[in-house]
């Protein structure tokens, strides 16, 4: 939608979902004034444009001969991959070849990337989803029924309580904090939950600074409280729910004393925290990376949705809020980037809607074999049963735990495509690189957190020779002889995606552009009814499960990793931004006053970190952190450290590793030293 000669896109960093509005003469940006930013932008937004008009920029397709790039043609690059996809389908089966689809492109691109993987024949598509909260979406589906935030941001400031869990709004979504203060000036309680002190702390009314991997013992604790002292909603429970004794049962042994020596939290805190939550009479739970990224994952969210459905802090009177990480990783998913999902999370064996999608594409049927998740892939690869991976938008040479272990698997592959806009780590190891365009050189729409649609037009040419993400993926359909890639235009996808949900069935792309958006499947959910058989949600009691790793006298530390607000993921786009390069500083581990009293290292100095799988360098600085524990920024080689144990929803522990530290005394560079 044009204002006056300006234009809206939809900010290409975090889930939030905040609409930028950027002159095509000047590119300078200022903030929407409408929803859901409401006049408010961080830095990341403010300084947009700048990684899009790098010169690192991808400008031609390039082709790997020996050990050099050279530049290639669009139609010979195309036709040469597609060839070699459909020679390895045939002679090792369509799952021999996986798909990794973009949290950072559009919904169209992300539809048209899992459209392709299941006419070619696999369900091997998958995204970066998997490493953030594909843990909440097991878990909320398990629960409610349906796997994603259950209510808007709006509905944040007429709550009595909210309880931010592993999870630093003030650096990550920083626009959202607007909505929490306001929440606050009209008499919310704020608690927040953290291994360390962090800066979304200092509006809080409580602060509990937690053990890593004991959340779930936190989480019953509070519920062990609230049951004991009958403060739960009963009529709720009784007309809504099922599973209640199990969850009474359950948690009747977590009592305040004993979380408190396994949390750290004192059990006069807890109980506070329990009946300060539990009387407010709505409350909204918001959780990130801290509460997904464990073995324990799942579990985690299944406590924090216990937690909700014990006091009815459902639908009118509360909402569950798992903060997704990039602009688009909710509409990835949704669409269908999945490899146990259809679009719209619908499982791959619901033969109604998967006959829908069928026929939409003009196919009998499509597989419904689960496909590999993106952490199985490696493994996969060293096995010899995947031989190509087509990755759009996506550096698991960096984003991945353990990545030494990725870097090895993809030099083993036959054929490996990665479609973007820089020379990524990922992508020195590339046979074909394909250079995609920015943001701002496409339209299409995007999902953000609160699972709100919302158009993203187009600002300027597109850099070079580098095509929208759309335009090479209809390209490649066409040549690997697919149905249903005549595309000549965007809206044309969009409105093929619009006719697989009912609910988006009678909307139009004509109010998609010219209006603050659309809520799929619905603004609030859950307000009468859970989408379950019977209608209800049912409690899951879970128990304790420990980290992967113990600490012990070799590793003493739990390391955990953290985001920083003027970095964003594995660095590509931020570190190409020269204003949040000068706001970024040296990236550093913090670690508790009285562990760097005892080890004799000072703020500043040097220190090497090692884990079971690697080590790095980079500087200490004292922080208030819980003492054993030990925070890098996840943003360069921390995933060197990293442990790649999953939990059931094929999520990797990030959150922690058992660490040892030393003060080095040299500072001279190597190849391990941070970044």
């Amino acid at each position: 939608m044009y204002m006056g000669d300006k234009v809206k896109v939809v900010c290409p960093y975090c889930g939030f979902g905040c609409k930028l509005v950027i002159d095509p003469q000047t590119l300078t940006v200022q903030p929407y004034k409408g929803e859901p930013n409401r006049g408010k932008i961080c830095p990341k937004g403010l300084y947009a444009m700048e990684f899009a008009l790098s010169k690192d920029r991808l400008k031609r397709p390039l082709k790997r001969e020996r050990n050099t790039l050279k530049p290639i043609t669009w139609g010979q690059a195309i036709d040469e991959i597609s060839h070699k996809l459909l020679e390895i389908r045939e002679f090792y089966g369509p799952d021999a070849v996986a798909f990794i689809a973009s949290s950072k492109i559009s919904n169209e691109e992300n539809y048209l990337l899992q459209k392709i993987a299941r006419l070619f024949g696999t369900n091997n598509i998958d995204n970066c989803a998997r490493l953030c909260h594909e843990a909440s979406v097991h878990a909320l589906k398990m629960t409610l029924g349906t796997g994603a935030q259950t209510n808007p941001y709006e509905d944040l400031e007429k709550f009595g309580v909210i309880v931010i869990w592993g999870y630093n709004p003030a650096e990550t979504h920083p626009v959202v904090v607007d909505y929490i203060r306001r929440a606050k000036e009209r008499g919310a309680k704020i608690i927040v939950i953290d291994v360390r002190e962090t800066v979304t702390m200092r509006f809080a009314d409580y602060k509990l600074i937690i053990k890593p991997g004991t959340d779930v013992v936190l989480a019953n604790s509070i519920m062990h409280v609230i049951i004991k002292e009958e403060l739960y909603n009963a009529d709720f429970i009784k007309k809504r729910t099922t599973g209640f004794s199990e969850i009474r049962m359950a948690t009747m042994k977590y009592t305040p004393e004993y979380a408190e020596k396994v949390t750290g939290i004192p059990a006069s805190l807890i109980r506070e925290v329990a009946r300060e939550f539990a009387l407010a009479g709505s409350g909204a739970i918001m959780w990130g990376m801290g509460v997904t990224q464990h073995v324990s994952g799942v579990e985690n969210v299944l406590a924090i949705v216990d937690l909700a459905l014990l006091l009815g802090y459902i639908g009118e009177r509360g909402g569950l809020y798992p903060m997704r990480g990039q602009n688009n990783v909710q509409g990835a998913a949704y669409m269908g980037a999945l490899s146990e999902f259809l679009p719209g999370y619908i499982p791959l064996d619901d033969e109604k809607f998967r006959k829908r999608v069928a026929s939409l594409w003009g196919v009998e049927d499509i597989p419904t074999e689960r496909g590999l998740y993106l952490t199985e892939l490696w493994d996969a690869i060293e096995r010899g049963d995947l031989m190509a991976l087509y990755i759009v938008g996506e550096n698991p040479a960096v984003s991945e735990a353990n990545f030494a272990r990725v870097r090895k698997a993809l030099k083993k592959l036959d054929l490996l495509v990665v479609q973007d806009l820089f020379m990524t780590q990922t992508a020195r190891y590339a046979h074909y690189l394909l250079p995609a365009s920015s943001f701002c050189e496409k339209e299409g729409s995007y999902m953000n957190s609160e699972r709100r649609i919302q158009w993203s037009e187009k600002v300027i040419e597109p850099l070079g020779d580098s095509k929208p993400d759309w335009e090479i993926l209809t390209m490649l359909g066409k040549a690997l002889g697919l149905p249903g890639f005549n595309y000549s235009s965007v809206e044309e996808i969009t409105e093929e995606y619009f006719r697989l949900f009912p609910e988006l069935e009678e909307r139009d792309i004509k109010e998609l552009k010219e209006s603050d958006g659309i809520f799929l499947p619905k603004k609030r959910l859950h307000t009468w009814e859970f989408a379950m058989p019977d209608g209800k949600a049912r409690f899951v009691a879970v128990e304790r499960i420990f980290p992967w790793e113990s600490t012990n006298n070799d590793y003493p530390f739990a390391l955990t990793t953290v985001r920083l607000m003027s970095n964003y993921n594995t660095g590509e786009m931020a570190l190409r931004s020269p204003s949040l390069v000068k706001l970024m500083g040296e990236p550093k581990a913090v670690i508790s006053e009285n562990d760097a009293r005892r080890l004799g290292i000072k703020t500043g100095d040097l220190i090497e970190i090692a884990t079971r799988r690697g080590k790095i360098r980079i500087k200490a600085e004292i922080g208030k952190i819980g003492e054993g524990v030990i925070a890098i920024p996840f943003h360069f080689k921390a995933n060197k450290l990293t442990s790649s144990a999953l939990n059931k929803a094929g999520t990797p522990e990030f959150k922690f590793s058992a660490a040892r530290i030393r003060k080095l005394k040299t500072e001279r560079p190597t190849q391990d030293n941070y970044p």
